[in-house]
């Protein structure tokens, strides 16, 4: 089997709980560490599937490697090898297919709940699920593509995910682990004083209960990597 590429932008924003949960499936992934200057590949169909994970930045900064990133994704959509992004890895998949990102009136920062939209297609994903606490990092948000779906929102984000046939695109975080979130609330101190309000936690807020809240989340992400990666059983060969 083709692995699966994962492309890590930040490094304490790597893949989470996707790598326990690829490897319980016997599916070989290959990181691809932009953060170290790793050069993006030029074709998709390397790959069974494409992941992009988060990060700091902006998918409209002028950084080299986002216009490769952008056109892999289109590349990937076109030949249907699936796709799959958290936080800026989905910006940048809503970019690369039509969407706009741009800046939120407010950043969400830490854990709250998230609707499921009531349609076909998000039923598919979630299930019977109507809701779910998530987590959140972003100041940022993206409009949803022509052709996609809206999965998920919440009170201060409309579009929190979509999809496009086997294509997820995720606004909110579904990856974290315990480890991930002590990282990032150590990381992002400075971020989290700097924008007080009711859509930004404290790092204490953040890491109270963490291991329950982490373990309900890892089934939500359980649930949504299950159905992504029945598409990757249609790139497996050539």
């Amino acid at each position: 089997m083709k692995p699966v590429a994962i492309f890590r932008h930040f490094p304490i924003e790597g893949p989470g709980y996707l790598a326990p949960f690829l490897d319980s499936h016997s599916i070989p992934y290959q990181l691809v560490k932009v953060d170290f200057n790793e050069a993006l590949p030029t074709r998709a169909n390397y790959f069974s599937g494409l992941v992009f994970m988060g990060g700091p930045m902006s998918v409209n900064d002028d950084l080299p490697w986002i216009a490769p990133a952008l056109a892999l994704i289109r590349q990937a959509v076109t030949h249907n090898i699936p796709v799959l992004g958290h936080c800026l890895g989905g910006q940048l998949m809503a970019k690369a297919l039509g969407g706009v990102v741009s800046r939120s009136p407010v950043s969400e920062i830490g854990w709250g709940r998230v609707n499921v939209a009531d349609n076909p297609i998000a039923r598919d994903w979630f299930g019977e699920l109507s809701s779910f606490e998530a987590f959140h990092w972003h100041g940022e948000g993206f409009t949803i593509p022509e052709g996609a779906a809206l999965l998920l929102s919440s009170p201060y984000c409309e579009n929190q995910a979509f999809a496009m046939g086997t294509h997820l695109a995720l606004q909110c975080h579904v990856e974290m682990t315990e480890e991930m979130v002590k990282a990032w609330c150590k990381a992002g101190a400075e971020e989290i004083s700097n924008n007080p309000g009711p859509t930004v936690q404290s790092a204490e807020a953040i890491q109270t209960g963490l291991t329950e809240r982490v373990s309900v989340l890892n089934q939500i992400a359980c649930r949504l990597y299950e159905r992504w990666i029945s598409g990757l059983m249609n790139t497996t060969t050539g």
